[in-house]
């Protein structure tokens, strides 16, 4: 039926329909073939690209036609000049001979007359078409063919069936708890998401072709500080590892906070400056909590998880007390070097607002 359609329509409006709609087919796919390295997809990309070349090639002929018209009609023309001549000589040499002679009859005289004029062609050729019209019309159609094009992809449902990343809830904002009021200009867990959640973090991670499969944020407070102690935090989980971010506003400051790890499990601490504000590094393990769903209802013991590594780095550069703690882990047990929780850290804590003076 397209077919028919096509056969329909003339010449210089087929031609030029068929020639974008080749080019724009066999580009697409090429660029596609070329993006998933797709062999048959790049054989259909060739087969677009010459079927326009071939169109190309016949509408430069037509052209050449109609600018150098069919050498037919200079043939005839000097087919009746020849003739023309030659009657032209037999009537010279009839008018030489002597006057003794009859003269010829006249219609003999009106036989050559008649062959000097110009003889009929077969067939009247039709009118040709307008070939202005005919290029207003080829523009239109490519031009709604473009707009088509252009417009489809916002009104049909993609293809792409990719998983997307997981973005952090845009959802009411819950009610905070009276610590966060009490604590001047504190970062909420929604906040220290969108800071965590970067297109760039499964770069930094070391695994750029990963996505976020869960993004998590509460605005909790400190445990054992009866509510006092605002403590938000916001969690990214890729298939490899798992980050999470928290900031703690207590009186804390990092000297005391070193004090503190060395009383308990924590390994391998080491201290450091990061963007001028006083670090440090640790690692321990992380909590693995079994959950059965089924009659019963019951949970398994808390075993220790995996190991986990932490960057906590002071709220303000004079260490008046409170830290943000960066911490990476994945389930396979394996961790990332220190320089990956160093550059997440550049990157997030610029978005958290230092701990005014008090």
């Amino acid at each position: 039926m397209l077919g028919f359609l096509l056969r329909l329509l003339p010449f210089w409006v087929r031609e030029p329909l068929l020639i974008a709609v080749g080019s724009v087919l066999g580009v697409r796919i090429m660029y596609l073939a070329f993006r998933d390295h797709d062999r048959v997809a790049a054989g259909l990309g060739v087969v677009f690209l010459v079927f326009t070349a071939i169109r190309v090639y016949a509408v430069i002929r037509a052209l050449r036609a109609r600018r150098n018209p069919s050498p037919a009609a200079s043939v005839d023309g000097a087919a009746v000049d020849a003739a023309a001549q030659a009657q032209a000589q037999a009537q010279a040499q009839a008018q030489a001979q002597p006057q003794a002679q009859p003269q010829p009859q006249p219609q003999a005289q009106a036989q050559p007359q008649a062959g000097t004029g110009p003889r009929p062609g077969p067939d009247t050729p039709e009118k040709e078409h307008n070939a202005w019209s005919q290029a207003v019309a080829a523009v239109a159609v490519v031009g709604a063919l473009a707009v088509a094009l252009w417009v489809a992809p916002r009104f049909m449902p993609s293809d792409d069936n990719a998983p997307q990343p997981a973005s952090c809830s845009g959802g009411a904002h819950e009610e905070l708890p009276k610590a966060y009021k009490d604590t001047p200009k504190p970062v909420t867990g929604e906040e220290l998401c969108k800071a965590l959640n970067r297109s760039d973090l499964a770069k930094l991670l070391g695994t750029p072709g990963e996505t976020a499969t869960t993004v998590s944020s509460t605005n909790n407070t400190a445990p054992l500080t009866d509510g006092k102690v605002a403590q938000p935090e916001a969690e990214v989980t890729f298939d490899t590892y798992t980050v999470n971010v928290s900031a703690t506003y207590n009186e804390l400051s990092t000297d005391q906070y070193v004090k503190l790890m060395k009383f308990g499990d924590e390994k391998d601490i080491k201290t450091l400056t990061v963007l001028g504000r006083p670090a440090v590094l640790s690692s321990d393990h992380t909590m693995k909590l079994e959950i059965n769903l089924g009659s019963g209802g019951s949970g398994g013991p808390v075993e220790q998880g995996p190991l986990a590594r932490t960057l906590s780095v002071a709220l303000d550069r004079d260490d008046r007390g409170g830290y943000c703690d960066i911490t990476v882990w994945s389930t396979s047990g394996a961790l990332p070097n220190d320089s990956v929780l160093l550059n997440i850290a550049e990157k997030v804590l610029p978005r958290i607002p230092e701990r005014p003076v008090r």
